[in-house]
């Protein structure tokens, strides 16, 4: 019974974070529940384990969908994603994008979700007094971000996501490409 239970619950915690038009999320999901209820518990956590890992892929390309187009005089290439599951070494979803300008100058957005390094990090760009040390303070929107000496901005966006712009273009750069995120659609608003 207890099984049932939380079996029930795990469906339902899927079902629920699953977005309307997810029909592989939805059929890995029914694959589980058909074994499940076949006594298949074997395959039944495969489909569940195989329906995560496609709503952390789904959750990589929204973090890769907010990240801003090439600025005026830039060029970008195109923005990669990643879901390293539950499984993987940091777990959680990675998405980045690289800027170039015709001075051969970069810029790197990284943005990186619900994995343990950021929660090892989130009490100290959360805290202004021990971020203020790391560098400027800076707004990005209502965002507060950090600006290194070496213009790299840091910020922690809904305590879960951390980006990181960085390269060898001037900080202006970095910080105009930092104020360019969709920082709504990263938090998933």
């Amino acid at each position: 019974m207890r099984r049932s239970i939380l079996f029930s619950t795990a469906i339902a915690a899927l079902l629920a974070a699953a977005p309307a038009r997810a029909d592989d999320v939805l059929n890995a999901i029914t694959e589980a529940q058909r074994a499940y209820q076949g006594g298949q518990f074997q395959a039944a956590q495969t489909a569940l384990q195989e329906a995560l890992q496609l709503l952390s892929q789904r959750a990589a390309a929204g973090l890769a969908a907010a990240l801003p187009d090439a600025l005026p005089g830039w060029t970008a290439e195109e923005a990669t994603s990643n879901a390293a599951g539950v499984a993987g070494l940091l777990g959680g979803s990675t998405a980045s994008r690289s800027y170039r300008n015709a001075q051969g100058q970069t810029v790197e957005i990284q943005v990186m979700s619900d994995n343990p390094m950021i929660a090892q990090l989130g009490p100290i760009l959360a805290n202004p007094m021990l971020a203020g040390a790391m560098g400027r303070l800076v707004r990005i929107g209502e965002q507060r971000a950090i600006q290194g000496n070496d213009g790299n901005v840091q910020m922690l966006v809904d305590n879960r996501i951390l980006v990181q712009v960085q390269g060898d273009a001037p900080a202006e750069a970095k910080l105009a490409y930092a104020r360019a995120i969709n920082l709504a659609r990263l938090a998933g608003r």
